[in-house]
């Protein structure tokens, strides 16, 4: 009788506690997220910027990259305000139903963000392996469909997660060791049998994660034989310098996602965990247009017009 005292039915609200050990030091480690965030919102939105209004750039690579800017910044709104509120105002308190959709949220934008590095792997693969037929293959319909194709998968899969969670009523605890609501963090609350939740959470990581990575995996295997086929030595660098950027955050993307699974298949600290897979989500979107911007010699060069032109207009 006294575990069921103890026990919370249809709770109407949860406590999110921050990073578990290192409460003293939150209002402090907020401050290098809060930059991390400013520089993901700042890049981004120079990039949904400069890639509509430069044609030079209206290709799949790049229109690829216009969405990946959106999801990122959409990632970063889902996971920095609460985040910061609860490091800086102590602001722990959230609706069950908020915690729920900020779940949702953040889950499937990591799902559409996979999806569309995979369209980049393929966008890369025709260019490189079919050249000639890349327009006619990559036309603005196809890259809509494979776009709502990303965006209806990532719904429709991630979406269980929460309703899955919504068919619980009875939960020991509702203070969440996290410092947002990520799906497993949700689950271990439940005072019911949770088996077929944690089965549909891996499920659903490595249907979207590890579908997405073979298949990136198998682009790129293809696209290397292509290159090494080249004659010219010149022509091999020009080929493969046209992915590293792709290479670059595809291996961000996937090598810290690792950590995101990390506290299921070993002893890691809560509070090694809850770092990490906050780095996960917030450092590739601000990687991403810097890695782009880097490469790129136009958006380069918008850039540098942008913030001339604000110079002189200060000036």
């Amino acid at each position: 009788m006294a575990s069921i005292n103890m026990s919370y039915l249809n709770p109407r609200t949860v406590i999110l506690i921050g990073i578990p050990g290192l409460q003293h030091m939150q209002f402090w480690i907020g401050f290098p997220f809060f930059a991390v965030c400013l520089v993901a919102l700042l890049g981004n939105i120079i990039l949904l910027i400069i890639i509509p209004m430069e044609r030079s750039l209206h290709q799949p690579m790049y229109i690829f990259l216009a969405v990946l800017a959106a999801t990122d910044m959409g990632l970063c709104a889902a996971i920095a305000p609460k985040m910061l509120a609860i490091f800086w105002f102590r602001s722990y308190s959230m609706a069950f139903d908020t915690c729920l959709a900020q779940l949702f949220f953040i889950h499937a934008l990591q799902c559409m963000e996979s999806g569309i590095l995979l369209a980049m792997a393929f966008d890369r693969y025709i260019a490189i392996c079919d050249p000639l037929r890349h327009t006619s293959i990559l036309t603005p319909s196809i890259l809509g469909r494979m776009m709502v194709i990303v965006a209806i998968r990532a719904t429709v899969l991630v979406g269980l997660l929460p309703m899955l969670i919504k068919r619980l009523h009875l939960f020991h605890s509702t203070i969440i060791a996290h410092s947002y609501c990520e799906h497993m963090a949700v689950v271990k609350l439940a005072a019911e049998d949770i088996h077929v939740n944690k089965t549909c959470g891996l499920f659903v990581g490595f249907t979207i994660l590890g579908f997405d990575m073979i298949f990136i995996l198998i682009s790129y295997i293809l696209i290397f034989q292509a290159v090494l086929r080249l004659h010219q030595k010149e022509a091999r660098l020009k080929a493969f310098n046209t992915c590293t950027a792709h290479i670059f955050v595809f291996l961000e993307f996937y090598i810290l996602a690792f950590s995101f699974f990390s506290h299921r298949f070993g002893r890691v600290v809560p509070s090694t965990h809850i770092l990490l897979s906050t780095i996960y989500l917030l450092v590739p979107p601000a990687l991403n247009p810097i890695v782009y911007g880097v490469k790129n010699k136009v958006i380069c060069k918008r850039v540098a017009q942008i913030f001339l032109l604000n110079h002189v207009s200060q000036q």
